[in-house]
Formats: C-alpha cells, structure tokens, sequence
C-alpha cells in the first residue's frame, strides 16, 4: 500500500499537501480551504468506510474518529451508508454504487483492497477489484487547490480474458457521498420545463429513496444535476449545508437516501436505470465526475465556493469578459435575408452590441423547421452571395460574427438524412419518433462526429465565426444502437461523450472561437458542457420578470458570468406581458447582457435609452461576470426582488418590484460581502455609507419609479482616502 506519512507535509513540487493519510488505521484526509472529508480503507472487509464530511479536523483526529455502527442483526445491514462506494453483494441492502451482470448471469461482487495510490497531492486511487471475478473499479478521489470543492469518479476495468466473457455494467455511480447524522434533512434542487426552468424547490427529505434525473439523453429543463442538503436549519447565509453535483450532459440520475437507522447519503450517476454499458476483456469505462463541498455559510456560501470552483477549475475562459450579443431570432424568426440581417447589424451595432449571431433559418432547405437540418451550407435564395458579405459587414460595424448551429439534428427532409437514414437515434425494426419534427444523429458513432465536425470547421473558416450559438432542440427516443442488444441504450451515456469530442476538437482547432450551450434554452447545462463553452442560452422564455425566478434557481450552481439574459420585444412574445425597457433590461443586467427584438421597430427614444442602459451594463459587467452574488431577496419572498454583485471596490445591486400593493414601506436592504471598516460612495447620487452600516442598518431603498414593472439599480464604490 502506497502511504502519506501522517503528518503535514509537501509534494515534490512544494505545493501544501491536500491528501494525507495516517498508514496504522488506513484513515486518508482530504483537505479543502474550509472542510474536511475523512474516509478509513478497511482491508479485512474489503471496502473503505466513510468517517467525516464537515469542518476541518486534523489527521490525527481523523485517525481516531470512531466509525459509525447500528445495532447488529439479521434484517440489517451493518454497513448500508457507511461505506464510500457500496457494491452490490453481501448484508447490504441500500441503494449500491455499482451493479454488474458477469458472463454467466450472476451479479453480487465480493470486494478486496488491493492498493491505495497517492498522486502527487491532491489525488488518490484507492484500487478495488473482486476476490473471484475479472471485475476492478478504482475510487479517484482529488482535491483542486484554493477551494471547497472534493471531485470524485470511478473507473472500471475489465480484467480478464476473452474466455471469461463480456461484463454487463448495469450502474455505475460516479460516488458515493455519505453525510454525517443529523435529526432532520432537508433537500433542496430545482425543477421545471421548457421555459420554466430552474423552480427552486425545499423539502424535507423523507426516509426512503429520492431520486432526480433524465433519461431524455441530456441534462434537462425539467431538473438539474445538482441537490443541496441541510439539517432543516440552514438559511441564505448561515448554517451546513452540503452540495452534490455531476459533471454529465446526458442522461443521469441523483439518488438521496434516507435510512430509519439515521443514515443519509447520495449517489451521482451517469446514465439512468436502463443505460447499461458492455466492458469487452482488458475494457475500461471511467463515469462522469462528481462535485461536491460542504460550507457552514448556508446556501449562499454554497453557491459563491462552487461559482469559483467553475472558474477557477472548469471554464474555459473565466476571465474574459462576454460581450454585449445580438440575436436575430426574435426579430425574424425563418425569415432571414442578407439585407434583413445587415439592416438589424447596422442597428445592434448603434446601441453598442460588440457580438452579431445570425440565428435559425440561414442554411439550404431551411424554410421553415420541416426541413433543412444537416445540410449546412448557405441557403441560395437569402444569402446568394453567402455568409461572407454578411461576416465582413458585421466585421466592418465592430461586432464579431456569431452563428447558429444545430450539429445533432436532423430532418429527415434533408440531403444528409437521404444520405445517411442509419445515422440516426433509432431502434432497429422500430419507428423512428419525431418531435419538432426532427431527428437525433447518433453521436456516439465516431463516424458521425467525423462529418458534425467536418462541417463545423468549414463553417468557421469560410464564414470568418467567431462564437457559436449549438443549439439542441430535443430529446432522445429510441436510443438504441444499431445492433441492439444489452447495452443498446449506452447512447444516453456516449452521446455526450461524442458532443465532448467534437468540442474539444473544434476548441483546440480555433481557440478564439467561443461558443453558447442552447438546448431549447436551459435543457442542457451542468458542469461537463461549462467545460467546453463560454455561457449557455438560460432559457426560451426571455419574459423580465419570469427571468427573474428562472435566474435565481440558475444562480443555485451557475454563476452570472456565464448566464445569458436577453432584451426582447414588449409584450413579450411567449407570454404577452407588455413591460418597460428599463425593466427589461435591468432583468437581464443581472447576468450576461444580450439583446433579441426587433431594432428595426424600436423608436429612436428606445434606441437611446438602451444604448444608455448597454453603456451602463459595460460599466459593470466586470462586477457581474467575475463577482461574488449575494441573493439578498429571493422572487416570491415579497414585493420585492434583490440581487448583489461585490467584486473588488465595487459593488452592484439590482432590484425589481414585479407590481404594486399597498402595505408598509420596506425595509433597507442590508447589503453582504463588503468591507466592515471602508465607506462606500453611491456612484450615481454621490451618498456615502460605511460598509458595516450598509450590512448593518442596510442601504436605503433606491427610488423606484410608480407603478408595477419598477426596477432600480446602484452602483457602489470603495471611497479612497
């Protein structure tokens, strides 16, 4: 066994060591900058027990923390939520980590330690395998610097040879988190549709099993990869709260179970309950990777520590700030032309928008969503010259040239579908389903992202793009693979990892490209897609005040940086809500600025005033995009709707009152994350206040104009003596 003296100590490197491990009990100490996660490697059992999740510890005390035991019999199971990756075999009887069908049909594992590997100083392996079977799985356990977060996944290996057969991987869980006992759990997550994402939803979590997922083949509008925990006692910011997220694009499955016995822990998965994965002899299969951290500054604290962890670790380009877009969608839908779209440039460029992106409805055959999807080259009758013209006009305006894109679908009234009928999702014999009458192009055969690429990188050199809006505009059905079989539904797992190929590829290629994740809006993100695109489309409903509750539950996990808001036409074209422009766009000041009506209609007051409100935005996009968020008033809470931004010397707060009632003035809002001892100038009315008064007493409420659809924002400064 590969051992860490128990002691603090540094890598070769220098670096501070975040993973120790005392070698008498097997006990290895995962440190991040506020907590500790203790886990104890039990070789006479064969598994590792999980000891502490929670505030710091030092070694030696893990060392010596007592592991957790119910009272023994036969109707229990004496290690059901204590150990770090429950197997399926032997007096177990929660939910398992992993299951597997061998060759001859059977299933029960029988687990052995064989090694635990430290690499470098943040990362251990702990080596499992099965006593008899040609079965090994590797716990990776890793600790990125200078945040709260532990990353884990699991990677299996088929050992054996040809003649002991093929191993049916029937789960396969990312990890196993297990948390400490407390009376009373509460589970947060958010929920919704298309155009209704991100509901934020509290409940207490029940004895039993509760299970969150997609088996649409991608993340989801309905919910997302992501559950927050506490003791029913935790609050905006105060109290434990422990967070568990998964790095998966396509489909997945959260499970948060409960045990009579006061055992509580959750399993991150990849896949869904019917996705099953085939290792071939000397095969390997490594899961998606599973987040999580643990913070006593309540929900807040756990959003603020995994926005930086996202930018610190996982985006690819969290520094740059993303520019003001134009989107042609809302103003002319299918109906695009080059002189249509040069005349909405011309405008988008007047009020100060830096990126143009030419939506839906460019490309051959696109006449309206019958047809047209994979033939993408420009289509004869609106673009005759090409994109060309159009990309050096928006070039020649200042802005760069966005494109939209759908690489994974296709109608079948199309060259590419006549070409390639069997590149589709489709279960042989069976009828392949459409929905907004398109098809899926299976991903997961490299064949296909050979050509999605091909046509991608030919786009982007003729076309002069700089930014990518990929779109995805439904789910899977039929998700089999062409020959069947008992793994056929493995698309829902490996299509994802073909879009991953694609993008890193792409990326690597042209790395001054950007590039939007769209689903129909919010239906895919998570942290495996925010690692290989710049911001993703929040959702298709860009109604102001809708956003509002669809941003906060965004803000849950995502940070405002990579969040895109639009200002669209009034009334609205989803919900017919009519609201003023200083609304809207307050509405979407509050994360990545973009425009989508129809400029060509606006009036010249409405073209000054939102040229007013973008230079505004540009002022303190640095405090939104890269700043810490304070939700200081959630939607629904009351009258009013309240979000800060604090980064450096400045701050920004941004609030909305929805519609008017009568009743008691409100009262100030007390600000967060500011320095106690500075003065803080109101940059607008020139008015000073002390930090410690600005989170104490609160900031006087801005004035709001009368009426419903009220919105204020205040620009905050650190005074300078």
């Amino acid at each position: 066994m590969t051992t860490t003296p128990a002691r603090p100590a540094s890598s070769s490197t220098g670096a501070p060591r975040r993973v120790e491990m005392d070698e008498d009990s097997g006990t290895v100490l995962l440190r991040t900058a506020r907590s500790a996660y203790v886990f104890r490697v039990d070789r006479a059992g064969g598994t590792v027990r999980h000891v502490h999740w929670g505030a710091p510890v030092p070694l030696a005390d893990a060392a010596a923390l007592p592991l957790w035991s119910d009272h023994d019999n036969s109707f229990a199971g004496r290690w059901d939520g204590t150990e770090e990756y429950p197997a399926d075999g032997g007096a177990r009887f929660g939910v398992p980590a992993f299951e597997v069908r061998l060759a001859d049909g059977s299933s029960p594992v029988e687990a052995t330690v064989q090694d635990v590997v430290l690499l470098e100083h943040d990362h251990v392996v702990v080596l499992l395998r099965d006593r008899t079977r040609p079965l090994a799985w590797h716990l990776h356990y890793r600790v990125p610097p200078d945040g709260d977060v532990v990353e884990r996944w699991t990677e299996f290996v088929h050992t054996g040879t040809p003649e002991d057969g093929d191993v049916l991987l029937v789960s396969y869980a990312s990890a196993h988190w297990p948390l400490p006992q407390r009376p009373d759990w509460r589970i947060s997550s958010v929920h919704g549709g298309w155009s209704a994402e991100g509901s934020l939803q509290r409940a207490q979590l029940p004895v039993g099993e509760t299970v969150l997922g997609s088996r649409r083949g991608h993340t989801g509008h309905h919910a997302n990869p992501w559950v927050a925990l506490d003791p029913a006692d935790a609050g905006e910011e105060h109290g434990e709260v422990w967070l568990v997220a998964l790095a998966a694009s396509g489909s997945w499955h959260i499970t948060a179970q409960r045990t009579a016995a006061g055992r509580t822990g959750v399993l991150a998965n990849e896949g869904h309950e019917a996705a099953e994965l085939r290792l071939a002899p000397g095969g390997r299969h490594r899961t998606a990777v599973s987040l999580a951290l643990y913070t006593r500054g309540g929900f807040g604290g756990a959003s603020r520590a995994f926005h930086r962890h996202l930018r610190a670790h996982v985006l690819p380009h969290p520094q740059e700030l993303r520019p003001v877009l134009y989107n042609s969608w809302e103003a002319t839908s299918f109906e695009v032309s080059e002189e249509n779209q040069i005349a909405l440039a011309r405008r988008a460029a007047s009020v100060g928008a830096e990126l143009f992106v030419l939506d839906d409805g460019w490309f051959r055959g696109r006449d309206d969503d019958r047809s047209g999807l994979g033939d993408w080259t420009p289509h004869p009758g609106r673009f005759p010259r090409g994109l060309r013209p159009l990309a050096d006009e928006v070039h020649r305006l200042g802005m760069a040239f966005g494109l939209w894109v759908e690489p994974e679908m296709v109608n079948a009234d199309s060259d590419l579908y006549r070409a390639h009928p069997d590149w589709v999702l489709h279960a042989p014999g069976r009828t392949a389903t459409e929905l907004r009458r398109q098809l899926v192009l299976d991903f997961s055969r490299p064949e296909v992202t050979d050509w999605a690429l091909g046509q991608l990188r030919r786009l982007v050199t003729e076309n002069t793009v700089d930014f990518l809006k990929w779109d995805f505009n439904r789910s899977f059905t039929e998700a089999g693979t062409r020959a069947g079989g008992p793994d056929a539904r493995r698309a829902h797992v490996d299509h994802a990892r073909g879009l991953y190929r694609v993008l890193d590829q792409l990326r690597a290629e042209f790395p001054d490209l950007r590039i939007e994740a769209c689903a129909g809006g919010g239906g895919r993100v998570d942290p495996g897609i925010l690692g290989r695109t710049d911001q993703v489309w929040t959702s298709d409903n860009t109604d102001a005040v809708d956003r509002l509750r669809i941003q906060h539950g965004f803000s849950g996990l995502y940070p405002a940086g990579v969040m895109s808001a639009w200002v669209t036409d009034s009334p609205n074209p989803l919900t017919g809500r009519a609201v003023p422009l200083r609304f809207r766009f307050h509405s979407a000041m509050a994360g990545v600025l973009g425009l989508g009506g129809d400029l060509t209609r606006w009036t010249e007051a409405e073209l000054a005033e939102a040229a007013d409100l973008i230079g505004v935005y540009k002022d303190i996009r640095p405090v939104v995009q890269r700043g810490e968020q304070y939700r200081l008033l959630a939607p629904g809470s009351g009258p009013l709707t309240a979000v800060q931004y604090a980064d450096g010397d400045r701050a920004v707060v941004l609030v909305w009152r929805p519609s008017t009632a009568f009743g008691p003035a409100e009262p100030p809002l007390r600000l967060r994350g500011l320095d106690a001892a500075a003065r803080y100038r109101d940059e607008d009315t020139g008015r000073e206040w002390s930090g410690a008064t600005l989170m104490g007493f609160g900031l006087p409420l801005p004035a709001l104009p009368p009426g419903d659809w009220a919105s204020a924002l205040v620009r905050l400064r650190r005074v300078v003596s």
